[in-house]
């Protein structure tokens, strides 16, 4: 049997797990909609031979978003990290693009 204590707390647990459940969901509408965006942008580069990758663009996003990161309150190591990962997954696609455009 649990105390009002616990009863209270896992009330408390419950709304905190309800509203990450909901910023996930968020997360996850987002990125899918830049993946959109992105994916746009490699049929783009495909069509006029551009590269996938842009090294200069990708310095800049990092610098922008790492800073974002730290004006936010969040970690701006752990941002970089998941922006390489979202870096390194679009450029993946803009290859995929690459190849069934050559095809």
């Amino acid at each position: 049997m649990t105390n009002p204590d616990q009863t209270l707390a896992l009330f408390q647990l419950n709304q905190l797990r309800a509203s990450i459940d909901n910023m996930d969901s968020i997360l996850i509408h987002t990125l899918a909609e830049r993946f959109k965006l992105t994916q746009e942008v490699g049929k783009l580069k495909a069509l006029h031979n551009l590269p996938p990758a842009d090294k200069a663009r990708e310095a800049q996003q990092i610098a922008r978003l790492t800073s974002l990161a730290h004006e936010s309150g969040l970690d701006p190591a752990f941002a970089e990290k998941i922006i390489a990962f979202i870096v390194a997954e679009v450029i993946r696609h803009h290859e995929q693009i690459r190849g069934h455009e050559a095809e």
